[in-house]
């Protein structure tokens, strides 16, 4: 089963599939050792990991098992990171959210924005039950992120990740659809 890529847009934000061209973008974003300071994965060091995950976000949408995005400031075009949600399961009704964000962008709400406006999507086109996000301990943003947009807190993952030698504990938050809170606000096609 495909899984079309959405095209969104929220008011300071535009969600749209990868392209080739987002290959640098994407590579620095991921090389950065700030951004990626609690991902479970150590920063990228080769152009190629970028060209890959393009290619991986193209085979899950073919595949039917997940959307990931590249976020877009729309006031300006700027690269502002990705969002997507992975591991969808119709038959259970569920997906993993995650994120990446440009450390310029943070503090300017632009991941609550982007995350509400896929999840909105998602509940409305995939029909979920269940959306699952995990947060490192250390990462208090994006624990507020998540809880922002409805997530509740359910346990923690006790040194679950490993990633330069240094182990580490992660937040496990999940969102039921009951939970859900749409936007008052109506998503404009692009």
């Amino acid at each position: 089963m495909t899984l079309t890529t959405p095209l969104l847009r929220t008011a300071r934000l535009r969600l749209r599939p990868f392209t080739d061209a987002d290959a640098d973008l994407l590579f620095a974003l991921h090389s950065s050792t700030r951004v990626m300071r609690y991902w479970d994965s150590a920063p990228w060091n080769e152009q190629a990991r970028a060209e890959r995950f393009i290619a991986m976000c193209g085979k899950m949408a073919d595949d039917g098992t997940g959307a990931r995005v590249a976020i877009d400031r729309a006031s300006d075009g700027a690269f502002v990171g990705w969002c997507g949600l992975t591991r969808w399961d119709p038959d259970y009704r569920s997906a993993s959210l995650g994120y990446v964000l440009d450390d310029a962008m943070w503090g300017h709400g632009y991941a609550t924005e982007a995350a509400h406006a896929l999840l909105q999507w998602a509940f409305e086109t995939l029909d979920l039950n269940r959306v699952q996000a995990e947060a490192d301990t250390r990462n208090v943003a994006s624990a507020r992120v998540l809880e922002k947009i409805g997530f509740v807190r359910e346990g923690t993952l006790r040194e679950d990740c490993v990633v330069n030698g240094e182990v580490s504990d992660s937040w496990v938050f999940g969102l039921l659809r009951r939970e859900w809170r749409p936007s008052t606000m109506p998503i404009p096609a692009l």
